[in-house]
């Protein structure tokens, strides 16, 4: 990362800004309410990449029973390519370690080569497939999982 941002808790005040990445990242966004929902919840938790004037990215997830999930990784089109998605994705690992999680998984379209490149390069590997997982436009998912050893 180019040392401009810094990485903190996403509150549900943020759902705006992050609503805004969304919508310039992915082809079906999810809606304000879905992110306010997911900062509610106790189970979830949300990361803020930010500089000094905007929100860059931001790395959403959740644990339950013993397994983390990524649900959702964005950086602003504008931010790209500076680091700030692998430092969301380590501080995501990082979180979801401190819950006491033993693996983690998440979906990739298939065509998104940069952001399998992303996961592959952090040691997650390709465990499956979702038939016609994605809606706009409509195609198939990567499942990935990254294995976590927990310090004795």
């Amino acid at each position: 990362m180019d040392g401009r941002c810094r990485i903190r808790s996403a509150v549900p005040a943020d759902a705006p800004a992050l609503v805004g990445i969304e919508r310039r990242a992915f082809s079906d966004p999810w809606s304000e309410a879905s992110f306010r929902e997911a900062l509610a919840s106790p189970w979830t938790f949300g990361l803020v990449a930010e500089t000094s004037r905007s929100a860059a990215g931001y790395l959403i997830g959740r644990d339950v029973a013993g397994s983390g999930e990524v649900l959702n990784l964005a950086v602003a089109p504008e931010f790209r390519r500076r680091g700030i998605g692998s430092a969301l994705l380590l501080a995501g690992i990082g979180a979801l370690r401190h819950r006491k999680v033993d693996e983690i998984f998440l979906e990739v379209r298939e065509s998104n080569r940069s952001a399998q490149a992303l996961y592959l390069s952090h040691g997650f590997r390709a465990v499956g497939q979702r038939a016609a997982y994605y809606r706009n436009p409509r195609e198939d998912a990567l499942v990935l999982r990254l294995e976590l050893e927990q310090p004795a």
